[in-house]
């Protein structure tokens, strides 16, 4: 990929996290709380994509990526700390549920402290440029 199309593939995933983010809490604020999670959970899918596309990976498949930021950035380069995978794999395993689940009832008081903390990821993520 040239440095042209990877800067703009990088914007790209960081404008639909951001998107996503803006989806999440107008669905909490509407109650819809299983597509906030969803919508969550993807902000952080879409920041990471942009980190893979800065860093040279790519992959459509939910569990290689998270596999891939864990070893990465959180193991062998101790970019984050433990606490940001978490987020990311509570993000993943909130959504599964909801989306999964047919039971699951997601409550508005879990979703809103995991939008935060996913603000929290886009942004720590985005810092890296």
């Amino acid at each position: 990929m040239n440095p042209s199309d990877k800067k703009n593939m990088i914007d790209l995933s960081f404008q639909k996290a951001k998107e996503a983010l803006l989806s999440a809490e107008e669905n909490l604020k509407s109650g819809r709380l299983e597509t906030a999670l969803n919508r969550n959970y993807y902000a952080i899918f879409y920041a990471v994509m942009a980190l893979g596309y800065k860093n040279d990976f790519m992959t459509s498949k939910h569990s290689k990526l998270m596999g891939w930021f864990n070893k990465k950035f959180i193991h062998e380069d101790k970019v984050f700390d433990e606490e940001m995978f978490e987020i990311y794999s509570k993000a993943f395993e909130r959504r599964q549920k909801c989306d999964y689940d047919i039971t699951y009832k997601a409550t508005s008081k879990i979703v809103e402290k995991l939008i935060e903390k996913s603000k929290y990821f886009v942004f720590q993520i985005e810092k890296l440029g």
